[in-house]
């Protein structure tokens, strides 16, 4: 009885020590916020968007080792899958005319990555989901050749047990398995960061969440996946599946996903980092030698390494990041609930539109989240992520004391979010420029009703009455997008279909 009992990379004792730390680093985490421990208010925002890389043709490409290489820039990293990559844009502060600063930073940047990608034949496409990937894509062999994603795949295979179901009912209906996490990296998103201090931190979280719906009716990209046409905003749900640790059995008992919107509005970012631990077991037990709470006693800032490699392994649409700069810890809020693309342009309306109505938000007298029970704001997200920017949606009625209301989203939008949106960026101390010209991009969706999910749907069913086949239909429309992208106009003007006639087949 004395043999050291491995479970994959990792023996049992590894699993318990690791349990410890993360006791050890919650209890830094307490310690720092009560000592208020924590960076001043400094309106940072940071911006990370997750890419593929399509051929001509508009298949994908499996290239980003040496697309990497050609790029030669640690703004750009790997991701999941050998046709992703990542773009990070330095953090800037929340004024003047920050938006316009980052998409001439963001265009120059994908831009030049462009142009090495096309040293080896591909191109980079900045949306949701990819409409050409197929199953074979989207297998273990095309993971990146990064340890810790083979790592994590491992963990999270043997964890489940078993082959991963993805069931996904929209427009039409999509049941297939995968032996791997793979399929998660069809999932492309742009990330949204703002650092806020700990007594900020609930009500920015908090707002972050009710207003989550209301961004993906807006912005939705990902209306196909395996040559189905499923939700406006089809990543939520493949995520989840992709990613689920949970047997049916698991399920059935009502045990948590891994991917998750969450379940109760928060007093502390400490709650986030708790539940985390309470719910989660460890997929990467990796420890340090550090002793976070030794540190703290000698007047240093622990890294908090375990808790913050467990909390990037549970999949929050709105996490919580602890970090260190300069030698001070600091708090973030990340926002991951939109796909990539379309365009730069859309990127920053919707990074606007986001910064604008959370500031508004987390500051209102009675805050929308004492007036909404949580299940509403998950199902109102769910529903948007179903029917994009023509979601129903459910709100506090003004002035009425728990009285909700079924509204659409886009006269939520329209007539109550993009008014705070307004307030909220003129508080930040942006410049009227910026704030009116990314607001209106948001706004000429509302009115068009259209946004990039709606233009593939509608591209894609042109060409089928074109007389294309399936499969032409799906690389013709990513073709047509992949040019409209790079043009830059914003979504809401580019017109359906293709550009010219083409021949059946």
């Amino acid at each position: 009885m004395g043999e050291k009992v491995v479970a994959g990379r990792f023996d049992l004792s590894d699993r318990q020590h690791y349990r410890d730390k993360l006791r050890q680093c919650l209890t830094g985490l307490e310690r720092l916020l009560e000592e208020r421990r924590f960076d001043r208010p400094r309106n940072l925002l940071g911006l990370e968007i997750e890419l593929n890389l399509a051929g001509a043709d508009g298949m994908p490409k499996m290239l980003n080792g040496q697309v990497l290489e050609r790029i030669a820039s640690r703004d750009f990293q790997t991701e999941l899958a050998m046709f992703n990559l990542e773009v990070n844009i330095a953090p800037h502060r929340l004024e003047g005319r920050v938006f316009d600063q980052l998409g001439e930073e963001l265009r120059t940047s994908l831009a030049y990555a462009d142009r090495k990608a096309g040293e080896v034949d591909a191109g980079i496409v900045m949306i949701g989901i990819l409409p050409t990937l197929d199953r074979d894509d989207l297998v273990s062999s095309n993971l990146s050749e990064v340890d810790r994603y083979a790592l994590l795949n491992e963990q999270i295979v043997a964890a489940r047990g078993e082959d991963f179901t993805l069931d996904i009912d929209g427009v039409e209906r999509l049941t297939c398995t995968s032996k791997s996490i793979a399929p998660e990296a069809a999932c492309t998103s742009v990330q949204l960061h703002l650092q806020v201090t700990p007594g900020r931190f609930a009500d920015v979280w908090n707002a972050a969440q009710a207003v989550a719906a209301a961004q993906i009716a807006v912005g939705a990209n990902s209306p196909f996946l395996f040559g189905r046409e499923l939700w406006r905003e089809s990543r939520p749900p493949l995520f989840q599946q992709s990613t689920d640790t949970r047997p049916p059995e698991l399920q059935a008992q009502g045990v948590r996903p891994r991917t998750w919107f969450g379940e109760r509005w928060i007093t502390s970012a400490y709650d986030l980092f708790e539940e985390n631990l309470r719910y989660f077991p460890a997929l990467l037990p990796i420890c340090d030698d550090e002793n976070p709470l030794e540190v703290l006693d000698a007047g240093g800032t622990p890294t908090l390494s375990e808790l913050v490699l467990h909390n990037g392994t549970v999949y929050r649409w709105n996490r919580p990041v602890y970090d260190i700069a300069d030698g001070v810890p600091h708090l973030r809020v990340e926002n991951r609930v939109l796909p990539a693309g379309p365009t730069v342009t859309d990127v920053i309306a919707n990074a606007a539109f986001y910064y604008g109505v959370v500031r508004a938000l987390a500051e209102e007298t009675r805050p929308v989240w004492t007036r909404m029970p949580f299940e509403v704001a998950a199902a109102n997200f769910d529903a948007a992520c179903k029917d994009g920017i023509d979601a129903r949606l459910r709100w506090p009625r003004r002035g009425r004391h728990g009285a909700m209301a079924e509204v659409d989203a886009v006269s939520l939008v329209r007539d109550e979010l993009l008014p705070l949106a307004a307030s909220g960026l003129d508080a930040w101390g942006v410049e009227p420029a910026d704030r009116d010209f990314y607001l209106g991009v948001i706004e000429e969706r509302c009115r068009r009703r259209a946004n990039g999910a709606s233009w593939q749907a509608a591209t894609f069913h042109r060409a089928l009455e074109a007389g294309l086949g399936r499969d032409a239909a799906l690389a013709a429309t990513t073709r047509r997008y992949r040019e409209l992208m790079h043009l830059g106009e914003p979504v809401h003007t580019w017109p359906v279909g293709l550009p010219e006639p083409v021949p059946a087949g």
